[in-house]
């Protein structure tokens, strides 16, 4: 094998993609910061990044969920009913940790019926969450019947609104949650599980692979995380209603295919999750403080997402030697 093969097979087609999205959003920093004056000062990004930490964290559940092949469109609407949860409990009992606990076992229960009706009675993923999320939001809007819950106090605001050494809490719990995701999938035999399944689940099983239960436990923790998610926006906002996470899921899809995660499963990594994430915070941010359009960008993130996976095409056509 030549030096040329040699170097090809060290520097993965995953890793190519990563590159690219990597080269993207340098490109757009490198933009904002000559025609933004002030842009990428780190206080300046501190600042704005309170609007990204619900969206990495419902991408984390995500990418584990796509990696096997799935999709579960229903993590907006779990945000919903959580919120809605958290702000009944809070109302009735006057406790902060009833209602949170309340909304994390809410987004739990809502990702394990998801889990159950995939691997249990082997319904398609897309038809199961796009049926929850209609479902969960319905509940959400006739149980509080469009009110909405406020005044939680600012002990509870601080998850939110605090920091720590400056940077914002849900960024350091967002961190952590992701060093120890990736880990999983990268360390553990579970975590190399999920890519055996995405690439040929009829294999997985006959390899002995818990394909059902690993498949229903990623369903689960994708609702936890949006639960997770629900308590920080419930904290950002001081206010609980039933259009909490409206439109999420289809951010949050974005990010971690344009971060290189196959949307038929079998490729993808958290690193490259957190790229996309990065590339379609920072374009929204630019865009939207350099021409003040919220259509534009729609366009500018769905033309991101088109360059990015046509580039990892034209890479992985190309012979490696």
């Amino acid at each position: 094998m030549n030096s040329k093969s040699q170097a090809g097979n060290a520097f993965s087609f995953s890793w190519w993609h990563e590159t690219v999205i990597g080269v993207l959003l340098l490109v757009v920093l490198l933009v904002a910061g000559w025609l933004v004056p002030g842009f990428l000062k780190p206080h300046s990004q501190l600042l704005l990044s309170r609007h990204l930490w619900e969206f990495a964290i419902l991408a984390l559940g995500m990418t584990l969920v796509i990696l096997t092949g799935g999709i579960d469109l229903s993590v907006g609407s779990t945000m919903g009913l959580s919120a809605v949860v958290f702000g009944c409990v809070q109302t009735s009992t006057g406790s902060l940790v009833a209602a949170s606990l309340s909304c994390l076992a809410t987004g739990l229960c809502c990702g394990a019926v998801n889990g159950g009706l995939i691997s249990q009675l082997r319904l398609h993923p897309l038809i199961v969450t796009l049926a929850t999320f209609a479902a969960y939001r319905g509940i959400a809007e006739g149980w509080s019947q469009g009110n909405s819950y406020s005044r939680f106090g600012t002990n509870f605001s601080s998850l939110a609104r605090g920091s720590w050494f400056g940077v914002p809490l849900p960024g350091v719990i967002f961190c952590v949650m992701a060093i120890g995701f990736a880990v999983f999938l990268s360390n553990t035999p579970n975590g190399r599980f999920l890519k055996a399944i995405g690439h040929n689940e009829r294999a997985a099983k006959f390899s002995g692979i818990a394909v059902e239960r690993i498949r229903f436990w990623l369903y689960a923790t994708s609702g936890l995380l949006a639960g997770l998610a629900s308590l920080i926006y419930v904290a950002r906002f001081d206010t609980a209603k039933a259009d909490v996470g409206k439109g999420f899921e289809l951010d949050v899809i974005t990010a971690v295919v344009l971060g290189g995660t196959s949307i038929s499963g079998g490729r993808g990594n958290i690193l490259g999750t957190l790229l996309g994430l990065l590339l379609i915070h920072e374009t929204r941010l630019f865009v939207s403080r350099y021409w003040r359009s919220d259509e534009l960008q729609w366009i500018v993130i769905g033309s991101l997402l088109i360059l990015a996976v046509l580039a990892y095409q034209l890479i992985a056509r190309k012979p490696r030697s």
